[in-house]
């Protein structure tokens, strides 16, 4: 059994955003039920993440940006003394509430202690049940349910403070984590290799050519046996070849076939066999040393599955 860590906040239950919107409080409350029920919970460390400081935010983000961000939640407590909506809209997906700066730093601090845990020999691997998400977070902008890159953040941070010279990045989410393209294209420290369905959301991203970056979009109702062919022949041999020292994942489960915001089709075994094969390569290059970040996946029963067969190749059990 590999030592585990999962990572979390209650404040990352306290963000919501609108009524009935996708990516809501309800995620974390499945992933936990599930590891309750299998009973993998008990193989798992649990820690409370603190929040990440601001500096170390800005590893990743453009510091007026991050200013913004806490400028919005002044804004809105000024906005709600005075009686006014508990929200304030960033775009037509994405809005903040009382709870947002808070669950945001928590977010991030929550891959920064998994990072420091990990390096630190504590744990091999770890699993960050956080929200909001981040890799849509781009290095000035909010967008996408994203406002600071977790992931990002975190492989910045193990380079910067850990003085690592070499870390991956790897997303499964079914859109194109264009938010940690952004902040880590022409970084030859870090390789960035994902799959996500195309055309789809974001839908005005221009890719960077940078040749750091292994994108392999797919089209809609790619399954899962093709997305392993693809993984063999295009990120295997990169990941080798670049020897990471340490993996960061970026964890979205919305490329489910149940999952209705996309339109791929991945079950659960597809998922387990990526994160094995990811385990491989940490195994040889990274003495097994993984920090895993929660990103999409929004059907409720398909998430927790994915996540519990995710986490279960993580562990080792």
């Amino acid at each position: 059994m590999t030592m585990t860590g999962y990572f979390t906040h209650p404040s990352c239950r306290k963000h919501e955003m609108m009524p009935g919107h996708p990516e809501c409080p309800e995620r974390l409350d499945a992933i936990d039920d599930r590891l309750l029920i299998s009973g993998l919970d008990v193989a798992l460390v649990r820690r409370e993440a603190t929040a990440a400081a601001v500096s170390d935010i800005e590893l990743a983000h453009d510091r007026m940006y991050v200013a913004a961000i806490r400028g919005l939640n002044a804004e809105l407590k000024e906005q709600i003394a005075a009686g006014g909506h508990d929200q304030l809209q960033i775009d037509p997906d994405t809005s903040i509430n009382i709870h947002t700066w808070e669950a945001a730093l928590n977010a991030a601090g929550a891959a920064i202690d998994a990072t420091d845990a990990v390096l630190a020999g504590e744990m091999k691997t770890a699993f960050c049940a956080v929200r909001p998400p981040g890799h849509h977070a781009c290095r000035s902008k909010a967008g996408g349910f994203c406002f600071f890159n977790n992931v990002a953040i975190a492989a910045k941070y193990a380079l910067e403070r850990h003085n690592l010279q070499r870390v991956a990045i790897v997303d499964f989410d079914v859109h194109h984590g264009n938010g940690t393209e952004d902040i880590v294209a022409g970084d030859d420290r870090i390789l960035m290799v994902s799959f996500y369905q195309h055309p789809f959301y974001p839908m005005d991203w221009v890719h960077s050519s940078a040749k750091n970056l292994v994108n392999l979009p797919v089209p809609a109702y790619t399954k899962g046996m093709e997305i392993r062919d693809m993984i063999e022949v295009a990120w295997i041999p990169r990941l080798e070849a670049f020897q990471p020292e340490m993996i960061f994942i970026s964890a979205g489960f919305d490329a489910h076939r149940e999952d209705d915001m996309g339109q791929l089709g991945l079950v659960e075994q597809d998922y387990a066999w990526i994160t094995s094969r990811i385990m491989d390569v940490a195994r040889r290059h990274a003495k097994g040393r993984i920090v895993s970040c929660l990103e999409g996946g929004y059907v409720m029963s398909a998430l927790s599955r994915s996540v519990e067969a995710h986490i279960r190749v993580l562990a080792d059990v």
